[in-house]
């Protein structure tokens, strides 16, 4: 039995993603749609859930007064959360079926906190999106999916949930479905697979539900565990940010040096050429070396220490990349970001910014547009950027930086932007315009009727 636990999802991604089979997911949706309950509800139902954890959970539902566990606590860890029945957190889970392994980020739904559905879905390979099915579509339904879209999750899954609450209504469903695919195509996002719910009672959760005959498809369990994941990470050129160069002080070892870091993109061999960024020397790669010892492929995803044949003068920051298509260095560029803090940022503002393994000085030199979720549209900005808003900025740099667009994952093209006074982020961002993401014009609810 696997468990499930708070965990470094990172630590844990870095492990695990070697196996096709892992799947990055967020579940996303307005408040209380139900999004702890079907989370708890998958865990206890795939018998993913420690027999003490669960334990725990029946006591606390027993001093509620309520007859069944309440499965959402299993996800619903903080205090606050439990006191006040809501998620205000982003609870990443991990557990596993004989089919797949899985890393879940169970996001809030109040508007406030958006910031934090940024960050669960920011890694995902698929976000569910909750709804309701007594009150369908609602705005902050369509803030969630336009994140999916802005950050480029390949995978779109409706759950309706509440479905016993309209009596297993298809036409209800059948509406909610067909509206909510209408506005993801709206964003660019082709394809939408929809699943009539009830987390309460386990409908089509982990299995088929004989109380919804008129659906045929998959329930969310089975569809998680096939849904085609597309491995772009390993294609393409490599890219591998130094985090540490290691000279160790032995007369074995007199002239090794290594520069340790995670491979974030495409695969090296020995024999590979690269280019290192931003200086621009070129070398090839000379040897791989791990903990267990040498290797003679690293894919995206794995912790390894190059060894290149040339000597060349890098440090923590710098970028071994391919060749081919390897970034040109820049010290300005555009940016989609999102406020993260309870700070204005202002046109002019001072900051740090984290690329790769690189920090440096940045300048937001302008805010160019901001995004309404509701419209799909960027509107005149304000003179700050508050809390939760998206934007399209230009930013300056002190020195240059290999940055190029983002790619679905955050792999390539993600940055953050610190207070350097406390360290605290006040920005999360993507490298590039990502209006492209959603459609230019979007299409008025007078031209689909």
């Amino acid at each position: 039995m696997s468990t499930a636990q708070s965990i470094d999802v990172h630590e844990l991604a870095a492990e695990l993603t070697t196996s096709r089979r892992l799947l990055r997911f967020a579940t996303a949706g307005s408040v209380d749609d139900g999004k702890s309950t079907l989370v708890g509800r998958l865990l206890h139902d795939s018998k993913s859930v420690l027999s003490d954890t669960l334990d725990a959970v029946q006591r606390t539902s027993r001093a509620r007064g309520l007859d069944t566990p309440d499965l959402s606590l299993l996800v619903d860890g903080l205090r606050a959360e439990r006191e006040q029945g809501i998620t205000i957190d982003v609870a990443y889970r991990y557990f596993a079926t004989p089919a797949r392994t899985f890393i879940l980020a169970d996001t809030p739904g109040h508007v406030q906190y958006t910031r934090n559905t940024v960050t669960g879905a920011s890694t995902a390979d698929l976000v569910v999106i909750l709804t309701d099915a007594r009150t369908g579509v609602v705005n902050q339904t369509r803030r969630h999916a336009a994140v999916a879209a802005l950050l480029g999750v390949p995978h779109l899954l409706l759950a309706v949930n509440k479905i016993d609450l309209v009596d297993y209504d298809r036409r209800v469903f059948e509406a909610i479905a067909a509206e909510f695919s209408a506005y993801a195509a709206e964003l660019g996002i082709p394809e939408v697979t929809a699943i009539p719910i009830s987390a309460l009672h386990g409908d089509n959760v982990v299995t088929r539900s004989g109380r919804i005959e008129w659906y045929t498809g998959p329930s969310v369990l089975e569809h998680l565990e096939n849904v085609d994941l597309a491995d772009q990470s390993t294609t393409g050129a490599v890219r591998f940010p130094v985090q540490y160069v290691i000279r160790p002080r032995s007369d074995e070892l007199p002239d090794y040096r290594g520069y340790a870091g995670r491979v974030t993109a495409g695969t090296v061999r020995p024999g590979d050429e690269v280019v290192v960024l931003p200086s621009g020397g070129r070398s090839v790669v000379a040897g791989i070396d791990t903990a267990d010892g040498p290797r003679d492929l690293a894919r995206a995803g794995e912790s390894v220490t190059l060894l290149l044949a040339d000597d060349l003068d890098l440090s923590r920051g710098d970028l071994i990349s391919g060749v081919a298509d390897a970034p040109g260095p820049v010290t300005e560029f555009g940016a989609t970001i999102t406020l993260l803090a309870d700070r204005p940022l202002r046109r002019g503002a001072r900051a740090l910014l984290r690329y790769g393994t690189s920090t440096t000085r940045v300048m937001v030199t302008s805010i160019e547009g901001l995004l309404d979720i509701d419209s799909l549209s960027y509107v005149p900005a304000p003179e700050a950027l508050a809390l939760n808003d998206i934007a399209k900025v230009t930013l300056r740099t002190a020195d240059p930086l290999p940055v190029e667009d983002y790619r679905a994952g955050g792999a390539v093209g993600s940055l953050l932007i610190i207070e350097p006074s406390d360290g605290t982020t006040l920005a999360a961002g993507m490298v590039g315009d990502r209006r492209a993401a959603l459609h230019p014009h979007p299409i008025s609810k007078e031209a689909t009727a």
